[in-house]
């Protein structure tokens, strides 16, 4: 029969999986080898007896071997950042509140060591110049659970741009202030999904930038097997920002508050207007100064860098690791821009020590948990308390009671401990409701 361009099959993974040859497969459903290939290259698609031979062979159902390409189940979602180059494009998804949440896999994102499975492709983007609008109207989402085989249309979804965001939390990220909310508004993908939608749905999204976010979903993935942990690596100011945009359930932080001495809640309530949340402590961790080993060159301040002629490299603006430098520079009277490297930016706290460990830095800010995993010096600044932020709406969704279930667990607390560094005694505790 000749191919419909359509029609798509999966013979080839699953007879794989099974341990079976083309032969071995052929001989069971009572077909002939080159019938076993030339479906499997696409050449052509097999009858209906020949289908339901297949499928009973490899012990499935005939939709498990053969669909449509059209078929597949697709969800419009918002996109997170600018718009994507090209119409089809790799995402991570996630149901954040009342709306699904597209996360472009690109670059650094599209990795943690391995490469991340895709959950979806790009197929439409509404609101671009130049690209497809979307098949469904606005405020509309059209979603196939592979359990039921049932559409469901879901309407009257509120915009991310009425979320509040406070501006000193928009001006700091990576776009002028005023484009983030109204470009979020705007960001609507139609994306044809690559995974199990009731999968989807059991999802957990963390922005932050401490490394032991991995680590967590880790160990909460182990305690409840169903659950998905999706964490993306981020600065304090601007996990906030996507907390207040409706693109996360959590956002991470260790922001510190000179006038007030405290951490994180003073930053929450600016940016956080019209909302409720809690903030739950994940630990106070070690912040300083990462040296080479043995610290050759003697320092032992922030001023010492610039007497030194040493070289640094910073983090972002709005990150709670800059502020540190720049508040301890303050202190010591020292500009920030008399140390050499100062504009040298990075990323995460691994880029931080990954850079003195090569000889790009004599010096950086990070923790004495990343200290010691690189084998380096660390001279101690500020013990900050790094705390998760949970709008409380979302505490109701059985995923994000589940994640946070396990922060007590003796599984976390032992792994946290274990980094060094780390002070978990209040791990798991309410420190402001706002």
């Amino acid at each position: 029969m000749k191919l419909d361009v359509n029609l798509c099959n999966n013979l080839k993974s699953i007879r794989t999986r099974l341990g079976m040859s083309q032969q071995e497969l052929a001989n069971i459903a009572g077909v002939t080898r080159q019938s076993i290939g030339g479906v499997e290259l696409g050449q052509y698609a097999p009858s209906v007896a020949i289908s339901l031979r297949l499928a009973k062979a490899l012990g499935c159902q005939v939709e498990n071997l053969f669909w449509f390409e059209e078929d597949l189940p697709e969800v419009e979602a918002i996109f997170v950042g600018s718009a994507p180059k090209q119409q089809q494009s790799r995402v991570s998804l996630a149901r954040v509140g009342d709306q699904w949440i597209a996360y472009p896999l690109v670059g650094n994102d599209a990795f943690r060591i391995e490469m991340i499975p895709a959950d979806g492709e790009t197929v439409a983007v509404d609101g671009f110049p130049g690209i497809s609008k979307l098949s469904h109207p606005p405020g509309e989402t059209v979603a196939v659970s592979q359990k039921t085989g049932k559409s469901v249309r879901v309407k009257g979804f509120p915009s991310v741009s009425k979320l509040p965001l406070a501006s000193e939390v928009a001006t700091q990220e990576r776009h002028p202030a005023g484009e983030a909310q109204s470009q979020i508004g705007t960001n609507k993908v139609q994306v044809r999904l690559l995974d199990d939608i009731d999968k989807l749905h059991n999802t957990v999204v963390i922005a932050g930038c401490t490394p032991v976010l991995s680590l967590l979903a880790r160990a909460t993935e182990r305690w409840h097997p169903k659950l998905r942990i999706h964490y993306r690596f981020t600065h304090s100011t601007a996990a906030l920002g996507s907390l207040c945009r409706g693109e996360v359930h959590i956002a991470g932080m260790h922001l510190y508050d000179a006038d007030t001495g405290e951490h994180n809640i003073p930053f929450v309530r600016k940016a956080l207007t019209g909302k409720s949340a809690i903030l739950i402590t994940l630990g106070v961790w070690e912040e300083g100064l990462l040296v080479p080993p043995g610290n050759p060159m003697g320092v032992k301040t922030v001023s010492d860098l610039v007497e030194f002629g040493a070289t640094i490299v910073t983090h972002e603006v709005g990150s709670g690791s800059r502020m540190l430098l720049e508040r301890k520079l303050l202190e010591e009277g020292v500009p920030l821009h008399k140390v050499k490297g100062s504009d040298h930016i990075v990323h995460s706290h691994q880029d931080v020590a990954l850079s003195v460990v090569s000889g790009i830095a004599d010096a950086g800010i990070s923790t004495a948990s990343i200290a010691t995993a690189f084998g380096l010096g660390f001279i101690p600044l500020h013990r900050a308390r790094y705390d998760l932020v949970i709008i409380k709406e979302y505490l109701e969704e059985e995923p994000v009671k589940q994640f946070l279930s396990i922060l007590g667990h003796q599984l976390v607390r032992s792994q946290l401990e274990i980094l060094g560094g780390y002070d978990t005694s209040n791990i798991g505790e309410v420190v402001a409701n706002i």
